[in-house]
């Protein structure tokens, strides 16, 4: 099995596709899986740029839109988490997943997946300590706070996550887990980002949540992108486990923003994307926790008089499996919930929510509740029909009021990377703190190749922090090698035994 992992996407889906094509024409090699580390950008439409955490001149379309309209289908299967530059108000009608387009899959704000026999899990979205212990109080349409804090991750998630048992063979999560640099090459790191060395220094480089679950899952495997740089590290956990950590780069020209890797064949299996039962358990087991308050909510943890170990028992397990005998997630579930993409249509701010068929079907076999109808039917506000006909506007219907054993008030708003030259041919690069020495674990990493038609580069990607409050780092103030923006851009595959 060989799986292509990208760091931020930023939309450029065709740049990513057309990359991994000219791999697999090079190596003669097939890609069987696309993971995405975050800043995904499925914007569907004008409306969705609104829902976009970014200053309204860096709003732009990309490509995503001719995957979501048909135009064009995604040549490998693509599963990717959020990160902090998305459309909110698409990914929200998505909490546990489900598909964006043909062949594209979102994992939800946090959650486990199957390929074949491997397991994947992901967290969606940023740390900020602010909103960490708050519920899932957001839904569009946003204001300038919510727009912002409907990304960042909240305890629930990272609680949800913490009660798997079963192993994790790769982890997704967009900012890199707090104290990773410790198992890298920190020096070469802040050699090529020297402003990131007071964050370093002081242990507020990463999240603090991302590196609790990094020492209690255990993966294989941990991706990551967030600041726009390649690092890896090698974790050593107790009984000789090993965690390989790689962050990659933006999808731009001389980056290294895609690597490949070949794992064992005792993974493939039937090659199908599945649920995970144990995961499926996990939220049935944790429905009552949830919560749509703007307020610091607390989780059972020892010493309380009420259950706060979820971990699925075997009964719990088989119970999902009657409820979901077919654990296959299949394209056909996918279903347009807005109108296609139209140039001339306004960037209007996003409307009431819209009720996407994946959610409910996935929430009424498992009896777990859509944290976005619990708000809307609590508020007595109304969502929009899914159903697009002839990509006309959505009919608005009333929302359902559910039984819930919740019982919550309606929520209240509060008030660069070194450039390389590098050749058409592969070249080996070994930094020190290279650990995929052995033959069993090759990897590629890429940048994006010429395209058919040369398309100019714009400094979107470069300036989309800046404006940004929430971002932790002014990683684009200090780039160790600017592009220049007015020349044609180019770039070339690269091998490398690094991941």
């Amino acid at each position: 099995m060989k799986i292509a992992v990208e760091g931020c996407a930023h939309g450029e889906l065709d740049k990513i596709y057309e990359c991994i094509e000219t791999l697999q024409e090079r190596e003669c090699i097939k890609i069987d899986l696309l993971i995405c580390c975050g800043d995904f950008q499925s914007v569907r439409n004008n409306e969705d740029l609104r829902a976009m955490a970014v200053p309204e001149k860096y709003q732009h379309i990309c490509t995503f839109y001719k995957y979501y309209s048909g135009e064009k289908l995604a040549p490998v299967l693509t599963i990717f988490i959020g990160g902090n530059h998305e459309a909110s108000n698409y990914l929200q009608e998505l909490p546990y997943g489900g598909w964006v387009a043909p062949n594209i899959y979102y994992l939800g704000r946090a959650g486990v997946v199957k390929f074949g026999n491997l397991r994947i899990g992901g967290l969606s979205g940023i740390f900020k300590g602010h909103d960490y212990l708050q519920g899932l109080w957001e839904c569009s349409p946003y204001t300038q706070n919510s727009l912002r804090s409907v990304y960042h991750i909240r305890s629930l998630d990272v609680y949800r996550l913490s009660q798997l048992q079963e192993k994790i063979h790769v982890m997704l999560s967009h900012d890199w887990p707090r104290g990773i640099t410790n198992f890298g090459d920190k020096e070469h790191l802040l050699r090529r980002k020297p402003f990131l060395r007071e964050d370093v220094e002081s242990g507020k480089l990463g999240s603090p949540p991302g590196e609790k679950l990094l020492h209690t899952l255990k993966p294989q495997y941990w991706f990551a992108a967030h600041l726009h740089c390649q690092f890896a590290a090698l974790v050593k956990h107790e009984n000789d486990e090993e965690t390989k950590f790689l962050a990659l780069d933006k999808c731009l020209p001389k980056r290294r923003h895609l690597q490949i890797l070949d794992m064992p064949s005792e993974y493939d299996g039937d090659k199908l994307l599945k649920y995970d039962t144990e995961w499926l358990a996990v939220l049935r087991n944790t429905n009552h926790l949830l919560s749509v308050k703007n307020i610091d909510c607390h989780l059972p943890g020892p010493g309380c008089n009420e259950r706060y170990d979820f971990t699925p028992t075997a009964q719990e397990k088989e119970s999902v499996e009657s409820l979901m005998p077919n654990l296959v997630i299949a394209n056909e579930s996918f279903i347009k919930t807005a109108p296609i993409y139209k140039p001339s249509a306004p960037k209007c701010p996003p409307r009431d929510p819209i009720i996407n068929p994946q959610t409910t079907h996935l929430c009424e076999k498992l009896g777990i509740d859509d944290p976005v109808q619990v708000i809307m039917a609590r508020s007595g506000r109304t969502m929009r029909q899914s159903c697009i006909k002839n990509d006309s506007e959505p009919e608005v219907i009333q929302t359902p009021i559910k039984c819930s054993k919740m019982s919550l008030p309606a929520p209240v708003t509060p008030s660069q990377n070194e450039s390389q030259d590098l050749s058409q041919d592969y070249t080996n690069f070994t930094p020190e703190n290279s650990f995929l020495s052995d033959a069993t674990n090759t990897t590629s990493d890429c940048l994006t190749p010429p395209s058919a038609t040369k398309k100019v580069f714009k400094r979107r990607n470069l300036a989309i922090y800046s404006p940004d409050q929430d971002e932790q780092y002014d990683i684009h103030k200090k780039t160790d090698s600017p592009i220049d923006d007015n020349s044609p851009k180019s770039s070339k595959c690269h091998r490398s035994n690094e991941l």
